[in-house]
């Protein structure tokens, strides 16, 4: 009987100090859980920028990657990403909306343009929840109070830098530009219009002699090119997408006139413009401009940071203007998560939280691995409007290269 006691106390003391320890495992496993917030992400899988979207959403969900690892690990914060297929489509952001807010309850947005911030940017001042974009800006944007924030300015903010650049590179007379667009979008209209009006406010650096109006997907722009060239365009600007930068190149190839030049932008830039064209030589004297970093093969800060993405986090994408987009996009996001746990802890980060973030922080080139200039927003436009620069790329002899850095943007007025 007292042997059986004795057992039962060191059976007792046993369990005891195993509770102990599991409550002590317990605390220290509360102490170092992780709060998880949601982005949601739009998409295009379907629409007309489908062929750039992977490495789009690819560089997005590795900046998140990375940030979880490297950043959000050690604040007690953890960040997902679910993506939803808007097919570049105004009502289908609108009717995606409600679903995508119910679901995930996120505490911001990745977009992609124009649908996006059309369709949504009504909504979210009562939503309470930021939409972050690696396009430029938008003039029907240009307002204060804004949910939307762009990582560049507007379009014909950096179609204003590449033409006083290469007005100067011309030898300094007035440049003659044919405008291939279209009315499909209200993005398309938008970067046409301030274009217009930059043209007519500096008649010193352009002319716009015509502006072309296409369909989304448009496949024979023969008859429409032709007429820019007898009215005189000297270089013709395709800021739409892809399949208008091969229907302009076919077009000007056919005619014989290659050595004209087109402008294009990050979304249907001269890589992916050339990867839809079979040989990156026929895009071969032709320019692209933004105000990100040019994915070229220099060893750049932000090469070397894509290349840690695709080596140790297993991001599967090109380095390409697209993946810029994404990586500026996310980058400005988590920086902004980033402030605001380091200021008020991990619980509770709302949207609105993020968005003061944004307002209210600089962010300098070196926390986005040189993606972006230093970045500094304002509550007077949904974008970067002071100390503006662009750069620019070409295909030069078959290689694609800088033909310009930290172009100045001149001013812009409101269209």
């Amino acid at each position: 009987m007292i042997q059986q006691t004795m057992d039962f106390s060191a059976r007792a003391r046993q369990t005891l100090g195993s509770v102990i320890v599991m409550a002590a495992l317990g605390c220290a496993s509360a102490a170092h859980a992780q709060v998880t917030y949601n982005i949601a992400g739009i998409a295009d899988f379907t629409g007309p920028f489908a062929d750039i979207m992977k490495d789009t959403t690819a560089c997005r969900r590795g900046v998140v990657d990375w940030w979880n690892d490297e950043v959000g690990k050690s604040l007690g914060v953890t960040l997902k990403v679910k993506e939803y297929d808007s097919r570049y489509d105004v009502a289908q952001v609108a009717s995606l909306w409600p679903g995508i807010k119910a679901e995930l309850n996120p505490i911001a947005i990745f977009g992609l343009g124009g649908p996006d911030s059309n369709a949504l940017q009504q909504r979210l001042p009562n939503d309470k929840i930021p939409l972050l974009l690696g396009t430029s800006g938008y003039g029907f944007a240009w307002k204060s109070d804004s949910w939307v924030f762009n990582a560049r300015a507007t379009y014909p903010h950096e179609a204003a830098g590449f033409y006083a650049w290469y007005q100067k590179k011309m030898g300094g007379a007035p440049l003659k530009v044919g405008v291939i667009s279209s009315e499909v979008s209200p993005a398309y209209v938008d970067i046409h219009k301030g274009v217009e009006r930059f043209a007519k406010d500096n008649p010193q650096i352009l002319e716009v002699v015509e502006t072309i109006y296409t369909e989304a997907q448009p496949t024979d722009l023969t008859q429409q090119v032709n007429r820019l060239l007898r009215k005189g365009a000297t270089v013709i600007q395709v800021f739409n997408n892809t399949a208008s930068v091969v229907a302009t190149r076919r077009a000007l190839q056919s005619l014989g006139k290659s050595n004209i030049p087109m402008v294009v932008s990050a979304h249907n830039g001269l890589l992916s413009s050339g990867k839809a064209l079979g040989d990156l030589n026929q895009m071969e004297g032709s320019y692209e401009v933004y105000g990100m970093a040019i994915p070229t093969e220099d060893p750049t800060t932000a090469r070397a940071f894509f290349e840690k993405l695709r080596t140790q986090y297993k991001t599967q994408a090109n380095f390409t203007s697209p993946c810029m987009m994404g990586l500026a996009m996310s980058l400005l996001t988590v920086r902004s998560v980033e402030h605001v746990v380091k200021a008020k802890g991990p619980a509770g980060v709302t949207g609105a939280d993020v968005r003061a973030a944004l307002q209210t922080n600089a962010f300098p080139s070196e926390q986005t691995f040189g993606v972006l200039p230093n970045i500094k927003f304002s509550n007077e436009a949904p974008f970067p409007t002071s100390g503006l620069a662009v750069n620019i790329g070409t295909i030069e002899k078959g290689k694609y290269k800088l033909a310009g850095e930290n172009a100045p943007v001149p001013n812009v007025n409101k269209w």
